[in-house]
């Protein structure tokens, strides 16, 4: 129903996490194929869908669609750039609005280095971690609201709690490797501590 009105209106439809749905993936190609014709749209209709690489994914949507990629920074001085200039530290009401701004600014770009040095792990292969994972900006950026609740609801600095959160929940749910695990925990004691 959201297609066919979207197809008249000329308004846009958004379909997020595209990988989750492999089921649904043929009734979406076949929406496209008989629906989204190029005569039958209004011209103002566009369809966005997001979704990590997939095999299930219609390679018909693929090759008849613009394709564009959101990659990491390369390198450790791009990645951190990067962090700080996308949202929630661009609000300047989450990132100078904490009541402890000293423990508050260390403890950010500790994680934003963690963040970066573990993007930038993968560019060296078997080297870097066992098996290729991929860490986003929504690890980085759940992490950076739990340091920031965490200072402000407790007096000291809860280290123990922070490293368990950002290590084995935020960062660590991707990884199914027991040495990557503990690489990524011991990397991360380095940052917050």
């Amino acid at each position: 129903k959201m297609m066919d009105d979207a197809l008249m209106d000329g308004t846009w439809v958004i379909l997020q996490n595209c990988h989750l749905a492999c089921s649904w993936m043929p009734t979406l190609e076949k929406i496209c194929e008989e629906k989204v014709v190029p005569d039958k749209p209004h011209p103002m209709f566009r369809v966005w869908l997001t979704s990590y690489p997939s095999e299930s994914f219609p390679v018909s949507i693929l090759q008849n669609g613009i394709k564009m990629t959101n990659e990491p920074p390369k390198g450790l001085r791009a990645n951190l750039l990067r962090s700080y200039l996308n949202d929630p530290i661009t609000n300047p009401d989450f990132y100078e609005g904490c009541k402890k701004p000293r423990d508050w600014f260390r403890l950010l770009f500790a994680l934003c280095f963690f963040h970066a040095n573990v993007q930038e792990r993968r560019k060296f292969g078997p080297l870097g971690w066992n098996i290729p994972y991929e860490f986003n900006d929504s690890d980085l950026h759940i992490s950076m609201r739990q340091i920031r609740m965490f200072l402000e609801d407790y007096d000291t600095t809860p280290f123990d709690a922070l490293r368990y959160l950002i290590g084995e929940c935020n960062y660590g749910g991707r990884v199914t490797d027991d040495h990557d695990r503990r690489l990524l925990n011991s990397i991360l004691s380095m940052y917050l501590n």
